[in-house]
């Protein structure tokens, strides 16, 4: 792999935390379930590794291309998948205001995101009665002299129970569709906004998801990011990022589930000889380490292209179906491999086949994602 130095060595940073900082912790923050490992956040955020992606110029780490982020993402997931996102989550809040954002608020929002103990932010999307199609939705934004008022309600909010801010996606009219939706900061404690009871998940349990419920939101003009109506493109945007990511992630799970499956292979025997030598087992093995390597060369490829600004959504949706969708079926395969093993606790392998489930349903479901590529196919 051709990497500069500085790469390589956020990589190997990256490599090294999550062996021997997010793996031991793994099975304990999942059992917790309804609490975020803060004492791994402030242990990352020293490290550099809840804002590596930042740019240099509000404090970041400069890594903001996207290839190696993916890299990155990649390695920190195969720790530990839920443990991964939740360490870079920031980046989701920033990416729109980096996109659309000016430079004061640039700086006023991402620069505390670069401390020692940065606060946790969020990105707040998804509403009861809308998914997949952002341009739907019901959240209003009403222009009130220098402030707007907003009213409406949110679900599914990664870190919402500790966001200090979160950039909310609303409407300032709804019959507009795409060309309505605007983004806006909003601080915790804003007089109207409450957070709902933590919602308890199959997996993924070190990022904490929550309704928020927005009751006549004050919020300022001066917190609103570009003008109205350009709050669906900086979301697209971030959508492609993040779904390339997304089958990054999914691709560091992926591996762990291979060397767990293939290390039990070669030391467990059955019929006087390794299971790995029995020809199901070992062509299950090799299933999985192709898929794998798959997964992994169509985040980058995808990557490279979004890093040339050059339109990727068929890319970004191809990476995030395809890495997802072999995530969960290589846990699948891994405690197939184990036996009653992997069904049981004693390995981490269950716990992968339930965070593996999330990668095929968050930020668009597979078959929002064929939807994505059958169109472009047929534009083409």
């Amino acid at each position: 792999m051709d990497l500069t130095d500085e790469q390589r060595m956020i990589v190997d940073l990256a490599r090294d935390f999550a062996h021997q900082e997010i793996r031991p912790r793994a099975r304990a923050v999942d059992e917790d379930d309804v609490e975020s490992p803060m004492d791994l956040w402030r242990s990352a955020s020293r490290a550099g590794l809840t804002s590596f992606m930042l740019p240099e110029a509000v404090g970041g780490g400069g890594v903001t291309d996207l290839y190696t982020q993916v890299l990155v993402q990649e390695e920190l997931c195969y720790g530990d998948i839920g443990i991964g996102n939740l360490l870079t989550s920031n980046g989701f809040f920033a990416a729109p205001v980096e996109e659309l954002g000016t430079d004061a608020q640039r700086k006023t929002w991402l620069e505390p995101l670069c401390t020692y103990d940065p606060p946790m932010t969020a990105l707040a999307v998804t509403e009861p009665g809308v998914g997949s199609d952002a341009a739907a939705l019901q959240t209003r934004a009403v222009r009130d002299g220098d402030h707007y008022i907003l009213n409406g309600q949110k679900a599914w909010i990664s870190n919402a129970p500790y966001a200090e801010r979160t950039v909310v996606f609303a409407t300032v009219d709804s019959t507009l569709r795409s060309r309505g939706v605007t983004a806006f900061v909003v601080d915790r404690g804003t007089t109207g906004l409450t957070v709902g009871q933590p919602m308890r998940k199959m997996g993924q349990r070190a990022i904490v998801s929550a309704e928020v419920f927005l009751e006549g939101v004050r919020v300022p003009v001066d917190n609103r990011l570009g003008e109205e109506g350009q709050g669906f493109y900086g979301l697209m945007r971030t959508f492609d990022a993040s779904r390339i990511l997304i089958g990054a992630a999914s691709t560091g799970l992926a591996r762990a589930a291979l060397d767990t499956a293939t290390d039990y292979a070669r030391e467990r025997h059955q019929f006087g000889r390794p299971i790995i030598e029995h020809q199901a087992v070992a062509f299950r093995l090799a299933d999985m380490a192709a898929r794998t390597d798959a997964s992994h060369l169509l985040a980058v490829r995808a990557a490279k292209l979004y890093d040339q600004g050059l339109p990727v959504s068929e890319e970004s949706a191809i990476a995030k179906l395809m890495g997802s969708e072999n995530a969960f079926w290589c846990a699948w395969a891994a405690m197939q491999t184990l036996g009653g093993w992997g069904y049981s606790r004693e390995f981490l392998v269950e716990k992968w086949l339930r965070d593996a489930k999330l990668e095929e349903i968050e930020e668009g479901t597979s078959d929002i994602q064929r939807l994505i590529i059958s169109r472009s196919l047929a534009r083409a």
